[in-house]
Order: structure tokens, then sequence, then C-alpha cells
């Protein structure tokens, strides 16, 4: 199925969604970027933030060829000052917000006890789970006052199973996303905001072929090239194939959407099936 033309149905028809980490790192898209895009094409007003504004603005230019209404803004959500700017001047622009999605994440150097530093941990954990701390604790508030909301976390099939490689770190850090997002779902149900994550598997995005301290990211998991490294995963998977940024936005979506108006605290995998299967790579 061809999600990236999927037509949409206004699923999000009149809500704000306000997308951190929307941009992409490489040519191609990622899964901030597709769900960026998804939530537009479903009727949502999207303010899309990265890192590097230029990647923001690259997406929302997509979403405006679309016929689709988003604005981009920068900052480093690591950083207090930077996300009460970020949400102040999205109330300020739209008003409201009716969805969040945390998309900021990533591995770092430290896959073991033998090569774990203590700087990489620190920046790990700021990058997964910090991030999404700050941005809830600005936008609950605003979501209680208004009569509710929807929380997107994006974490990773690591954070439940050992993939035949050490990730150690990264996994420490999307663990403790689920577990912060299994806590805000229960405390603040009574206001009816609602927090789930979704869970995506081997996805194909520009991310994977990244470099990692000077790297590209392939050498470090053993092969040659990038496509090596794409078949290897591509073979481990019961579907036979990565997902798409596509694939995971449409999850997403789900979460975002009315059509889970009942769900909360829960971890949606997105995997081909691989998490029912004993290889990994």
């Amino acid at each position: 199925m061809d999600l990236e033309h999927m037509p949409g149905r206004d699923r999000l028809k009149g809500k704000i969604a306000l997308v951190i980490g929307g941009g992409s790192i490489g040519e191609g898209w990622g899964n901030g970027k597709a769900a960026a895009f998804v939530y537009a094409r479903e009727g949502a007003r999207v303010v899309v933030v990265d890192l590097r504004l230029e990647a923001a603005q690259e997406t929302v230019a997509l979403i405006h060829q679309a016929s689709g209404e988003a604005m981009a803004l920068s900052g480093d959500m690591t950083k207090e000052d930077d996300v009460a700017g970020v949400v102040e001047e999205a109330v300020k622009i739209y008003g409201r917000i009716d969805v969040l999605h945390n998309n900021v994440g990533g591995s770092g150097t430290g896959k073991h006890l033998g090569n774990m530093t203590l700087e990489d941990w620190n920046i790990t954990m700021a990058r997964n789970v910090t991030s999404a701390m700050l941005t809830c604790r600005a936008v609950a508030p605003i979501m209680a006052q208004q009569g509710g909301g929807s929380i997107i976390n994006v974490s990773s099939i690591s954070s439940i199973r050992y993939l035949n490689l050490p990730t150690a770190v990264y996994s420490a850090a999307k663990g403790a996303l689920n577990e912060l997002t299994r806590n805000i779902a229960v405390h603040h149900a009574p206001q009816q905001i609602r927090a789930n994550c979704v869970l995506p598997g081997y996805i194909d995005t520009p991310f994977i072929n990244r470099k990692v301290g000077g790297r590209p990211n392939y050498e470090l998991k053993g092969f040659t090239s990038a496509k090596d490294y794409a078949a290897a995963r591509n073979a481990i998977i019961p579907m036979r194939r990565m997902g798409t940024g596509f694939d995971v936005a449409y999850a997403a979506l789900y979460f975002a959407s009315d059509d889970s108006a009942y769900v909360t605290g829960q971890m949606l995998v997105v995997d081909g099936g691989v998490t029912n299967a004993c290889a990994g790579v």
C-alpha cells in the first residue's frame, strides 16, 4: 500500500499538532517528517519543530505543496528555555495544542559497559527522555485547560527486547520513555489527556545511514555498504522489508485522532513482526 500518497480523511480536521523533531537528518522521509505531513494531510494545522530550522522548513514546504497548513520553528528540546519558547509561539499563533508528537531521539556511541561513557549516557538520555519530559510538562497544562489532548512519544522496539546487538544506553533511554508515558497517561487521564507510545522496529529512513562518531552507521554495525546493511535488515523481518516513515506516521495518526479516544498508556509496536521472532541486526 502506498501510504505516502494515501488521500486524507479529515481525521484531524480543526486540530493543532505540535511535532517535535519534524525535520529529517538527510534526504527522504524520516519518522517525524512523515508524521507532520500525514497530520497536515488529515486536516491539522502543524507546527514543525527541529533543531535545524532548515529541516523544519523543508517539511513545511512539502506540506504547503500538498495544500496543507504548517509553520516551522527551531530549538533544542533538551533545553527548558527553547521548549518554553516553542510552546509559547505555537499557542500565540494557533491558540491551542491538541496533539503533541515527540520524535526527537537517537542512539549515541555507547553500546555496552565496555564502551559506555558518562557523557554519552547523559547526552542520549537527554535526547530521548529529557526532551519528551520537557515538552510534555510544558504542553500538559495547556491541554488540561482546553479539555484534553493527545501525546504521542516515539520509542523503539529496543525498549522491550534485546536485538542481538548491544544498544544499552539507547534501550535504557527508550525504556524510560515508555514508563514516563505510562505515568503521564494515568496521572492526566482525569483531564482527558491521553499519552501513548509508538515503538518502531527496523525503519528505512535517512537516520539509519547517518554518521556516528564520524563513521557511517552501517560500518559500526559491521557492514561494508549501506546496501548490504539494508539487505540484512530486510532479511530478518518476517514481512521481509523494513518499514517506512509513513508506517510509523499512520500508527501515530491513530493515537492522534479520535479513533483512539478511549486508548491511553499503550505501547504500539510497528515492526513487521520482528519482535515475534528471534533475529536482529
